[in-house]
This record gives C-alpha cells, sequence and structure tokens, in this order.
C-alpha cells in the first residue's frame, strides 16, 4: 500500500474544453497532498482523474501521464475498474447504499470485485475496516442497520471504511467534510491523520484552516479568467505554500484577497 503517483504535463478535456491545462506534480506516498484554489480551476477535475473517475462523463479524455509507481494508468492495456479499485474515492457527501447494512456497505466493494470470502473473512474485513475508519466502536452492536441510520459524520467514515476495505494504494477524498459539523469535520481530521500512515491521500478542500490542519504538502490552482483552463500554479510543502508562498497569487488567495 501508499504509492507514488506523477503526473506529467497533464490537460484533461470535455469535448472540445480544455478544463486543465499542463499540471505536473508529485504526489507522495504516506502523505496527505491538499489541492486549494477558487471554483471552476480545476482541482476536483484534476483528482477524479487520478482514478479516471471523469471518464464517466461522456467525450472526456486526457492528455499527459499518470504514473503510480512507474504503472502508466492510462496505458493501452489497463482496466479503468483495476484503477479504481487501487485508487479509492471518498465524496463530498456521505454516501453509503442506503437499502445496505453497515456491514453490506463495508463489503460492498469486494462484492463488486467478485471477491468470494467465508463468513469469518467477511467478518474480519468488516471489522478491521470499521476499525481503521475509527467507526467500530459505535457501530460494532448494529451492524445490520441500515447504513443510512447513522449521523452524517459517521456515514462519511463507513464510506472511509468501504474505500478501505479494498485495500487500496491511494485514498483521493473530494472535500470530504463540506456537508459536516464542526465536530464530525475534526473526526475526519483526525482520521485522515491516522490513514496516511498506511495511505497516499490526496484532499481537495476548500477550507484553507482544513489544508493547513492535514496536509504536508499543498497544491494551489487557479485559472487566468472564465472559460480558461485551471493550471497548477505552485505547489510545496504546506507550512512554506501557508507561510512563503512563492507566487503572488497564492498569498493573495491564502490571506482571503480573492477566491
Amino acid at each position: 500500500m501508499a504509492k507514488r503517483l506523477d503526473i506529467s504535463d497533464l490537460s484533461i478535456f470535455y469535448g472540445d474544453f480544455k478544463a486543465v491545462e499542463g499540471v505536473t506534480m508529485a504526489v507522495e506516498p504516506r502523505a496527505v497532498t491538499a489541492f486549494i484554489g477558487p471554483s471552476g480551476c480545476g482541482k476536483s477535475t484534476v483528482l477524479r482523474s487520478l482514478n479516471r473517475m471523469h471518464e464517466v462523463i461522456p467525450r472526456a479524455y486526457i492528455t499527459g501521464k499518470i504514473a503510480l509507481d512507474g504503472e502508466d494508468l492510462y496505458g493501452r492495456d489497463v482496466d479503468p475498474v483495476r484503477v479504481r479499485r487501487s485508487i479509492g474515492m471518498v465524496f463530498q457527501r456521505p454516501n453509503p447504499f442506503p437499502t445496505m447494512s453497515i456491514a453490506a456497505n463495508v463489503l460492498a466493494g469486494m462484492k463488486l470485485n467478485n471477491k468470494r470470502m467465508s463468513k469469518a473473512q467477511a467478518d474480519e474485513v468488516v471489522e478491521s475496516s470499521l476499525r481503521g475508519a475509527n467507526l467500530w466502536n459505535e457501530v460494532k452492536d448494529r451492524l445490520n442497520k441500515p447504513g443510512s441510520s447513522l449521523s452524517g459524520g459517521q456515514q462519511q467514515r463507513l464510506c472511509i471504511a468501504r474505500a478501505i476495505a479494498v485495500e487500496p494504494d491511494v485514498l483521493l477524498m473530494d472535500e470530504p467534510c463540506s456537508a459536516l459539523d464542526p465536530i464530525s469535520t475534526l473526526a475526519i481530521e483526525d482520521l485522515i491523520g491516522k490513514l496516511k500512515q498506511d495511505y497516499t491521500i490526496v484532499i481537495v478542500t476548500h477550507n484553507m484552516q482544513q489544508a493547513a490542519r492535514v496536509s504536508d504538502q499543498t497544491a494551489f490552482f487557479n485559472l487566468a479568467g472564465v472559460g480558461q483552463p485551471g493550471r497548477l500554479v505552485e505547489m510545496d510543502a504546506t507550512e512554506k505554500i501557508f507561510s512563503n508562498p512563492h507566487e503572488k497569487a497564492t498569498e493573495d488567495y491564502i490571506s482571503g484577497r480573492f477566491g
């Protein structure tokens, strides 16, 4: 687990529209990388391209290269389903399967991958994944209750448990706390700090304080104007980005002068 992502001259298109242009960066293993920037600058688009989720939109394609420990994720013989198995995604709003139990939600990804397990093996995966998501103690006595019966913060941790159950190499999080209250947000942030010991994590956030708290490196995206492609302005250690960035645009955004 925990592999390095290398992105080289990445441009992302939706038909004739170029959404992102010329992104080059390295995402380090066992660390949290935060993507920040104003709405529409392409940070979520780049995030979704890392596990080929953007391809669910018709006529979407990329140029450039994204490699996971040297393997080209867009190679001719690479199965997108295998990519999404090794690079998991946690979305903005908690999305447990409402008709499934808590336990069944955790195992959903493994069932989709047609992985056969004994009941004992399944029970072990459920417990280890829920422990990994720091949720086990809260739900261990009601594993057969619907996932939708949990609070919003618990549902998001259930979605994280579902994502890590398939043992991915990378975990992508698209504004995972934007729909949560402050206490649930703190719980997710604490969890991210623990998960980075085993996973490569990339998080998109509009919350500057959150980026400063949880990430090891930060990438600032921006765009020149409406209809222009998003670009990576700069990327560096989070402490440096927030205290002494190279680019004035980064400083202006972080200090709230625009965006």
